[in-house]
C-alpha cells in the first residue's frame, strides 16, 4: 500500500521526483506590529545570524545560525515568528485583496479561522491586518489552544478572539465571515515526517478526506456572499487535495475557484489515475517540496458568488 502512494508522486511527476531530495530551509517572519524587517535585520545580523528575504513572500527571511533564535531576545520579546515558508502562503493568499487603509471601523470585515492552534497563521492575519480587524480563532485541542493564547500575547495581538470549538459545529457561534482560512487537519507530508511512505496507507488518508470535506461544508455554511474562503493542507495526496476541491464545487455550485497570483508552485492537477476532476482545478496550487525548497503544501482559493 505504501508503495502505491509513492508510484503516485512518480505517476505525477516523472523521474523527476526525488523523494530523498527535501532540504528544507529554515525560515522566520517579522512581526510587523513590533518591529520593521529592516531592524529586525539588523539586530539578528549583528548576533551573527544570517537572514535572506524569501522574494514570493511579505516580511519573511530564510536564515541560518549557531545559535538558537527561539532562544535569543528578539524571539522572547515577539518580534518574529519562527514559521516555515509554506506555511505562510495561505494568509497572504486569503487577504491578497484587502485594503487594510480602505475598512470602515464600524463596520469592519470579519475573519475566521478555523483549525488555528497553535497560531502560526492567525498570528500573521493579525499582522497582515495591522491588529485592526477582528478574528476569530477556533481549535477543538485545548491545549493546542494555550499555546496560541501564548503566541497571541507574546506578539501583542490584540484583535483575536479565541474558542475552544469543533469546526465542525461553527454555525453555533451565529456569525457570518468575510474571509475564512481553513488549514485543514491532513496526512501530512514525506518532507515533515520520517519515513512517511511506510506509515501511510490509503485507508488514513480517506479518513482525512471525510473530516475535510465537514470542515469545508461548515465554512460554506458561515460564508458571507462574495466572501473568501482559502482551503489549505500541508499534504499533497490527491485524496485531501484536487479531489475535495472538486467535491466542494460539484456540492456547492455557488463556489467559484479564483486563480492564485504566485510566481511558485505547480497547478493543480486535473487527474487522478483515470479520473478527470474540474478542469477549474488548474487554479489552485501545489507546492512541492523538491521543487520549491518548502514542505508540501496545497491551497485554493474560493469565492462565493
Amino acid at each position: 500500500m505504501a508503495r502505491t502512494i509513492l508510484q503516485r508522486y512518480y505517476d505525477i511527476l516523472g523521474e523527476e521526483f526525488d523523494p530523498a531530495t527535501c532540504e528544507l530551509k529554515r525560515s522566520l517572519r517579522v512581526n510587523t506590529l513590533k518591529i520593521s524587517s529592516e531592524k529586525l535585520v539588523k539586530r539578528l545580523t549583528e548576533k551573527g545570524a544570517k537572514l535572506e528575504k524569501i522574494p514570493f513572500l511579505k516580511d519573511a527571511y530564510w536564515y541560518t545560525a549557531d545559535f538558537s533564535l527561539a532562544s535569543s531576545t528578539e524571539y522572547l520579546l515577539g518580534l518574529f515568528y519562527m514559521q516555515e515558508s509554506a506555511s505562510q502562503i495561505p494568509p497572504l493568499v486569503l487577504l491578497n485583496d484587502l485594503n487594510i487603509e480602505t475598512i470602515d471601523e464600524n463596520n469592519p470585515p470579519l475573519i475566521l479561522d478555523m483549525a488555528a492552534a497553535p497560531g502560526s497563521k492567525t498570528t500573521q492575519l493579525a499582522a497582515l491586518t495591522k491588529d485592526k480587524i477582528p478574528i476569530i480563532a477556533i481549535d477543538n485541542h485545548a491545549p493546542r489552544l494555550q499555546i496560541l493564547a501564548n503566541n497571541l500575547d507574546r506578539l501583542g495581538i490584540k484583535s483575536v478572539l479565541t474558542y475552544r470549538k469543533d469546526g465542525r459545529y461553527v454555525d453555533d457561534l451565529e456569525k457570518e465571515f468575510d474571509y475564512i482560512l481553513l488549514d485543514a487537519p491532513c496526512s501530512g507530508n514525506f518532507c515533515i515526517e520520517k519515513d512517511y511512505f511506510m506509515k501511510r496507507s490509503i485507508s488514513d488518508i480517506s479518513g482525512r478526506s471525510k473530516l475535510q470535506k465537514e470542515l469545508l461544508r461548515a465554512a460554506y455554511l458561515v460564508l458571507k456572499k462574495e466572501g473568501t474562503l482559502v482551503y489549505s493542507t500541508c499534504s499533497l495526496e490527491p485524496e485531501e487535495d484536487e479531489e475535495v476541491i472538486d467535491w466542494f464545487l460539484e456540492t456547492y455550485k455557488d463556489m467559484k475557484l479564483e486563480p492564485i497570483e504566485m510566481s511558485v508552485g505547480d497547478e493543480g492537477i486535473t487527474k487522478v489515475k483515470d479520473r478527470e476532476l474540474n478542469k477549474e482545478i488548474t487554479k489552485t496550487k501545489r507546492f512541492w517540496p523538491h521543487k520549491t525548497g518548502m514542505q508540501g503544501f496545497y491551497i485554493a482559493k474560493l469565492k462565493k458568488i
